[in-house]
């Protein structure tokens, strides 16, 4: 048995035919933002199908909120002893190929599907990303995306930068920083490596939650930490995404204008998939899928 488990922060409608069309073949959670309001059919629908969903988290981008919402929804898939496998998504995915196709390709595949990279050697918006973990965040109160929130976000980098500041030599972090996407495909044995390891680590726990973006942290620096489980990752997630800026989203909001681009290559999903936009791509992927 195999799990997909899915973040989402809006568009219930969606969210919820992605869900139904998955869970013919996989046990489907998801985790939806506690800012969203989930309508009382919307519940019925998801309780008539057996997918498993809740609402605990109220998640912030940048902050370590979205990876606790992963890590949530991880321990209620465990709790299924059958599960051997596990998929996370956001709910602004869609797939690319049939669930039954995705689900026979990774059964009895013990490989971990997962981008990473040292953080040392990345950067972004002319950032080193190393910094993200280096330094104090707290995104869970400042909303990163405000006009406040990117100017904050220079001063305490300036502040953090001018005092040599070092939150992983206080918290005594001695692993090499890895940062790569939230989303991946693992066996159930690295999931419950992952979990155990954050459980029994409250020093890597405090350095994500006072992080920025950790969510694209914590599952790379504990596995490509991991003699045992570096060795079983295949840098290549089978995701789509276009990385520009589209209908004012980036990475992009798709359109039909990615179809053929979506089915030549070798993917299991895509994202971002939004309202109106998407949805005759949509439409043509079911199409295709069946």
């Amino acid at each position: 048995m195999q799990a997909i488990l899915i973040l989402a922060h809006k568009n219930i409608d969606q969210v919820t035919k992605l869900a139904t069309i998955l869970n013919n073949n996989f046990e489907v959670y998801i985790h939806f933002d506690k800012k969203m309001n989930i309508p009382k059919n919307y519940k019925q629908i998801l309780d008539k199908k057996n997918i498993h969903y809740m609402s605990k988290i109220d998640v912030h981008w940048g902050s370590w909120s979205i990876g606790a919402a992963t890590v949530l929804l991880m321990k209620e898939a465990l709790k299924n002893s059958r599960i051997k496998y596990m998929h996370v998504i956001s709910g602004q995915d869609w797939l690319t190929d049939s669930p039954i196709n995705i689900y026979n390709r990774f059964t009895n595949d013990n490989h971990i599907y997962m981008t990473y990279s040292k953080a040392k050697d990345v950067k972004k918006s002319g950032e080193p990303i190393i910094w993200w973990q280096k330094y104090y965040f707290n995104y869970d109160r400042i909303n990163r995306r405000s006009t406040f929130g990117k100017f904050y976000h220079r001063g305490l980098l300036l502040v953090q930068t001018i005092f040599r500041v070092n939150k992983l030599k206080k918290l005594r972090i001695d692993l090499e920083i890895y940062s790569g996407e939230n989303w991946v495909d693992m066996p159930r044995d690295a999931v419950e490596y992952c979990i155990d390891y954050l459980d029994s680590h409250p020093n890597l726990l405090k350095m994500l939650q006072t992080g920025c973006f950790s969510d694209e942290f914590w599952m790379q620096t504990i596995l490509c930490n991991s003699p045992k489980f570096k060795q079983r990752i295949i840098k290549n997630h089978h995701r789509y995404i276009k990385w520009k800026k589209q209908h004012g989203s980036y990475p992009a909001i798709l359109d039909m204008s990615d179809f053929n681009n979506i089915t030549k290559g070798d993917y299991i999903f895509a994202r971002k998939f939004d309202n109106p936009y998407s949805n005759d791509l949509i439409t043509q992927l079911n199409r295709n899928n069946k």
